[in-house]
């Protein structure tokens, strides 16, 4: 009896001592490659987008790699036909807001927002609001502006968007049940069931997830540049279309989102008349938001406290910049689902004592 539990806990030692070597490696080696495994990333969370279609047309008696050569050129039109259309406005949009913000207009709208404030509240006439809202203005709005460019760059190079993501990314979705199987075929016979599972709960799990969120950032989008547009606020489509890419970031898309609406509305009324509609705007979008639409689209996808979401979100931030920030959840997400799928595996199969 004595020797059958030393042999369990030297066992579970080894089993547990070679887990926390393995992730310690993974980590560092993680840390050494974070530009390539981010490109990978990348074509991962893509892949599984569009792999349900691909299973669904694999089933239907289609080859696969015909199944996935097809979704890439039918996405292709897709993002050529949204191109032509959206893209002229887009840019017209961009270049009237660039003229907006230069410093002449910018210093007329200051002005005339001085004075609706001074009539409004008259203790404000002693403050030289006008130089130091345009000092703000021009060091942070409009700095971080100019270094959007830089910031893009800096997370994606054009060679890794145009050849690298989608090369990878049509390899995955052709040979994904080949690669589920070879790292399947790497375990042990006596993990293989647990290695199964855990992989295909992953797969699952993210794939959900990643098609909720393209999904509920397209609609808050949406629904914020129309609202724009009905209450007549300049460039409404770029508005939008920034609010729905800033709610790719979990928590932080109302501010993404609501902070150019307020600035392109003083600039184009030159007071703060808008400033109650769009609040009442963008707060009817994210109520109905996180009470309909994230409920039903996410469900119990990732299941994490908010204020851990806020923290990975932020610690993705310093590691990776933006690109950190879309990728946070995610990654926690796979971390989180294999975490607990290995504890459920090894502890019902019984390969180690728990």
């Amino acid at each position: 009896m004595a020797n059958t539990l030393n042999e369990s806990q030297n066992r579970n030692l080894k089993f547990i001592s070679g887990l926390a070597a393995a992730t310690v490696i993974s980590l560092f080696l993680a840390y050494i490659y974070i530009d390539v495994l981010a490109l990978l990333a990348v074509s991962i969370l893509i892949s599984m987008i569009f792999n349900p279609v691909v299973d669904f047309l694999e089933q239907n008696k289609i080859p696969r790699v015909v199944a996935v050569l097809s979704i890439f050129v039918l996405t292709g039109l897709l993002l050529f036909s949204l191109v032509s259309i959206l893209l002229p406005k887009l840019v017209n949009q961009l270049e009237a807001i660039a003229n907006s913000l230069s410093d002449e207009a910018v210093n007329q709208s200051l002005a005339q927002f001085e004075q609706t404030l001074k009539t409004k509240f008259p203790f404000l006439a002693s403050f030289d609001l006008s130089e130091r809202i345009s000092s703000f203005f021009n060091s942070t709005i409009l700095g971080w502006i100019n270094n959007l460019s830089n910031i893009v760059q800096g997370i994606f190079s054009f060679l890794a968007v145009i050849v690298i993501i989608p090369f990878m990314t049509f390899f995955i979705l052709k040979d994904s049940k080949k690669l589920l199987h070879g790292i399947i075929n790497f375990m042990p016979n006596k993990s293989f069931e647990v290695s199964y599972n855990v992989l295909t709960k992953i797969g699952f799990q993210l794939g959900r997830y990643v098609r909720g969120w393209i999904l509920d950032a397209t609609i808050v989008g949406v629904l914020s540049g129309s609202g724009l547009a009905l209450l007549g606020i300049n460039n409404a489509i770029s508005i939008g279309f920034i609010a729905g890419a800033g709610h790719l970031i979990p928590y932080f898309g109302p501010v993404i989102g609501g902070l150019p609406a307020i600035i392109i509305s003083i600039i184009q009324f030159g007071d703060l008349s808008m400033l109650p509609s769009l609040l009442l705007m963008f707060t009817i979008i994210y109520t109905f938001d996180n009470g309909f639409i994230q409920p039903n689209i996410f469900s119990k996808s990732t299941d994490m406290h908010p204020l851990m979401i806020i923290i990975l979100i932020l610690v993705g931030s310093e590691t990776l910049g933006v690109l950190g920030m879309l990728l946070a959840v995610p990654v926690a997400t796979v971390i989180k689902t294999a975490v607990k799928e290995i504890y459920f595996g090894y502890k019902n199969y019984k390969i180690i004592s728990l």
